[in-house]
C-alpha cells in the first residue's frame, strides 16, 4: 500500500489524541500485578496496547506480541513471577533480531527461569514463572529505559523487594519517572534513593480504577505540523494532554517552542485540563542543538520538521535508535537523502545536517517506513512543504496511533491510496 499526502491551504482542526501507549502498557501490568478484575479506563487501541490485553485476558501457551518492543520487555518481567505458568514469548521476525539478554541476564540474577528457543540473546524466550527473591541488582544505566522499568515494575512483588543500582550513565530517565510514579499511584513504595540508585519494597500492589491520560508522543506530530504550515493564524486543539504530565514527551512542547510554536492550555471551571491550542508564534531559532537521551522517540519528527525548515541542527543521545523497530538512524539518512537533504551520524549516536541539499530530482519519490511508525508519522507533515508526499506501507502507524490517518484527513489533508 502506497498513500499519496496532499497538505491543506490552512491547519485549523481540533483533535482527540489517542491515549498513552507508555502509561496504557505500564498501567496494564501493574494491574495485572495487582489482581485487579477491573481494566484501566481510556486504554490506547494501538497495536502494542492490545497485545498486552489479550495476553492478559487469555493467558495462551504461546503469546505473540508482534512487533511490540515495550509488550516483550514488560511481558518477559511479568510472566517471570508467574509461579507455575510456563509460557513462549515470541514476535515478528523483526523482534527475533531486537536484543533482550541485558533483561534476561537480569531476570536470572533474580532467580527467574528463561531460556532462549533460537538464537541467544534473542527472542523467542521459554518461561517458567516462579516466586523470585528479588535483593540488589546492577544494570548498565545506558541500557533501554524498558528494560528497567519491566525489572521495577515486578519489584513489589519479590520475597525482598529490588534495589537496582544503575551504573554509568542513565538514559531516558523520564520513562524510568514516569514508571516509579505509576507504581505509587497503585500503592507500591518505590523511589530513587540516590541518583543512581532506586529502591522497591516488597509492598504489594493495591487495586484501584484508573484513567489513562492522553498521548504526547502522538501530539508531536500535529506540532510538526503547526511549525511547517505557512499561514500565520493555523490553529490546532488537541484534547487530554495533561500540563505537567509525568511522560517523557511531554518536553516536545518546550522544543517546539525554539521552532516556532506556542503551547495555550485550556481549562475547565474546574481547573481540569481540556486541550491544549497550537499557534505559530513568529519565532524560530536559525540552528538548533539539542540532546535526546531522555526523549529519543522524538528524534525524526525533529530529524525532517528542522530540514524543512531549513533549519539546521545537531542531535545527541540517539543511541537507542538502532535498536528500535529499524535502525532509526540510517533509516532517516537514506529517507531524507531522497527529499535532498543531507543528513550524517555520528558514532551511531547523533545526527547532524549542516543545510547541505542535493537535487533528488524525482517528484515520484516515496518514503518507505521499514514497519517502523514513527517514520510514518514523522514524514507525513512534510507534505505542507512539498508538492506532494508518497509514503510506503503507511498502515504501520497503528502500532502507536491507529487513527492517523482519519484525523489528518479531518484536517483537511488529501490522502489517496496509491
Amino acid at each position: 500500500m502506497q498513500y499519496n499526502i496532499i497538505a491543506p491551504e490552512a491547519l485549523n482542526q481540533t483533535i482527540k489524541l489517542p491515549a498513552s501507549k507508555s502509561i496504557s502498557n505500564r498501567a496494564l501490568i501493574i494491574h495485572a500485578l495487582s489482581g485487579s478484575h477491573v481494566l484501566p479506563e481510556n486504554l490506547s487501541d494501538c497495536d502494542d496496547t492490545e497485545v498486552i490485553v489479550q495476553a492478559l485476558q487469555n493467558n495462551p501457551y504461546e503469546i505473540n506480541i508482534k512487533a511490540a518492543g515495550t509488550a516483550m520487555r514488560f511481558m518477559t518481567a511479568y510472566l517471570a513471577t508467574r509461579e507455575g505458568e510456563e509460557h513462549v514469548i515470541t514476535g515478528t521476525e523483526r523482534m527475533k533480531h531486537r536484543p533482550i539478554a541485558v533483561l534476561v541476564d537480569a531476570l536470572r540474577r533474580l532467580g527467574a527461569d528463561i531460556t532462549y528457543v533460537g538464537e541467544e540473546g534473542f527472542p523467542p524466550l521459554r518461561i517458567k514463572g516462579r516466586k523470585l527473591e528479588g535483593g540488589l541488582l546492577e544494570v548498565p544505566g545506558n541500557i533501554s529505559s524498558q528494560y528497567v522499568s519491566a525489572l521495577l515494575m515486578i519489584g513489589p512483588m519479590l520475597s525482598n523487594g529490588l534495589t537496582l543500582h544503575l551504573m554509568g550513565d542513565i538514559i531516558s530517565r523520564p520513562y524510568i519517572d514516569l514508571t516509579l510514579w505509576m507504581m505509587r499511584e497503585f500503592g507500591a513504595a518505590a523511589d530513587w534513593s540516590d541518583y543512581e540508585t532506586i529502591s522497591v519494597q516488597p509492598q504489594p500492589y493495591k487495586e484501584r480504577a484508573y484513567y489513562i491520560e492522553s498521548d504526547w508522543s502522538a501530539a508531536s506530530y500535529w506540532y510538526e505540523m503547526m511549525a511547517l504550515s505557512k499561514q500565520k493564524d493555523d490553529e490546532v486543539r488537541l484534547e487530554g494532554l495533561m500540563d505537567g504530565s509525568k511522560q517523557g514527551d511531554s518536553t516536545v512542547r518546550y522544543i517546539f517552542s525554539l521552532l516556532g510554536v506556542k503551547s495555550i492550555f485550556g481549562t475547565t471551571e474546574e481547573g481540569v485540563p481540556t486541550m491544549v491550542t497550537l499557534r505559530h508564534s513568529g519565532r524560530c531559532v536559525p540552528r538548533l542543538e539539542y540532546d535526546f537521551m531522555n526523549a529519543p522517540d522524538l528524534a525524526q519528527t525533529f530529524v525532517v520538521c528542522c530540514c524543512m525548515l531549513g533549519v539546521p541542527f545537531h542531535f545527541r543521545g540517539l543511541s537507542t535508535l538502532k535498536i528500535k523497530e529499524t535502525d532509526r538512524i540510517e533509516a532517516l539518512k537514506k529517507e531524507m537523502l531522497k527529499l535532498g537533504y543531507v543528513v550524517h551520524d555520528v558514532n551511531d549516536c547523533e545526527l547532524y545536517w549542516d543545510g547541505e541539499k542535493l537535487d533528488h530530482g524525482d517528484d515520484a519519490v516515496a518514503i518507505d517506513t521499514y514497519e517502523d511508525h514513527r517514520m510514518a508519522m514523522a514524514f507525513a507533515p512534510a507534505a505542507f512543504r512539498l508538492d506532494s508526499l508518497r509514503i510506503n506501507n503507511p498502515q504501520v502507524v497503528s502500532k502507536s496511533y491507529p487513527s492517523f490517518w482519519e484525523d489528518l484527513r479531518k484536517a483537511q489533508f488529501v490522502i489517496h491510496n496509491s
